[in-house]
């Protein structure tokens, strides 16, 4: 009790510090992120340390942030990969991809309606489960006409989830010894996000990252088709779907650098600068989930997302292993 009380008035020094402070101490971290010495899960650590203890000084630009600069990020990791080997990763997890998305949706609403979970709380969570988390989450929800309250809940459930990924994937990878194409496959499908399927891949390997990176755009593609029956069973036809453009552009550099010589030359800094891009996206993350947004969860809806992600998590594991 004495600690806890200990660690609240550390935090509560924290909090009552000027913006200026705010803002310097949030400015230095970041640049530390940049650093090759931080990896993305220490990355992801150090922003929620600073969402709990310091405040995040630039909230209400947090979301735009790490939308673009996981978007751009993603894009320039094109530039350090082959068309051939992008093929025969999407064709190796397309069936997964389209099994894993289907069943994950049902499986999301008979669990809602057991779990008694809002309506279109359970279909975000479902569907960010699905495909690929918080994109998938900002893409469907103008479709179904979701309110902020809905939206929030099911972000806050899929960045939770997606923020332990990041440090047990790669844990449990190397106590089973899985294979860099195993790996690669199996956090694609199984984590939610972009963000963290990069940065668990990047950490276990650069074959890993580039069938990850492969198979998860691949996977984000179901937006434009889910969002699309999401209006009809919704009925909200009057809603634009989003379409993610981004991935046609990591197409394009993906086909740059390998019948374009010239840019080679450039690849591995573009790389580079986009691994650092990612990381500094997860710490953007991490620097969201302040209290307030993990207390806004609540039991019901994180005890649906955590029930999707462990069957999803286990049974795409168990089809790798041993099929």
């Amino acid at each position: 009790m004495e600690r806890n009380t200990s660690l609240d008035h550390g935090r509560e020094n924290f909090l009552n510090l000027s913006i200026a402070s705010r803002k310097s101490i949030f400015l230095l971290v970041l640049l530390l992120c940049l650093s090759p010495y931080i990896s993305p899960p220490i990355a992801l650590l150090l922003g929620i340390a600073i969402a709990q203890f310091v405040g995040h000084p630039y909230l209400h630009l947090n979301h735009k942030a790490t939308h673009l600069l996981l978007q751009v990020s993603v894009v320039g990791l094109g530039f350090g990969m082959n068309v051939n080997t992008a093929l025969k990763a999407g064709k190796e997890g397309i069936l997964f991809t389209i099994v894993s998305i289907f069943s994950t949706l049902v499986l999301g609403y008979f669990s809602g309606k057991l779990l008694k979970v809002e309506k279109k709380t359970s279909f975000l969570i479902s569907a960010g489960t699905a495909i690929c988390g918080g994109s998938a989450i900002a893409a469907i929800s103008p479709v179904i006409k979701a309110d902020e309250k809905e939206v929030s809940v099911a972000l806050g459930t899929i960045f939770i989830l997606n923020s332990i990924a990041l440090f047990v994937f790669p844990f449990i990878g190397a106590q089973l010894h899985l294979s860099q194409s195993h790996f690669g496959l199996w956090c694609a499908i199984a984590i939610h996000d972009t963000s963290s399927v990069v940065g668990a891949a990047s950490k276990y390997g650069n074959d890993a990252l580039q069938i990850a990176t492969t198979i998860k755009l691949t996977r984000a593609l179901w937006i434009i088709p889910i969002a699309f029956l999401s209006s009809l069973a919704f009925k909200s036809k009057d809603k634009k779907i989003k379409i993610p453009y981004f991935i046609g552009l990591f197409v394009v550099a993906i086909i740059v650098n390998t019948y374009m010589p010239f840019a080679q030359k450039f690849s591995s800094y573009i790389l580079q600068v986009s691994k650092s891009g990612l990381t500094l996206t997860l710490f953007l993350i991490g620097c969201g989930l302040s209290r307030k947004a993990l207390a806004s969860v609540g039991f019901k809806p994180m005890l649906q997302g955590l029930l999707l992600w462990i069957v999803i998590s286990f049974t795409t594991l168990l089809v790798i292993l041993y099929l």
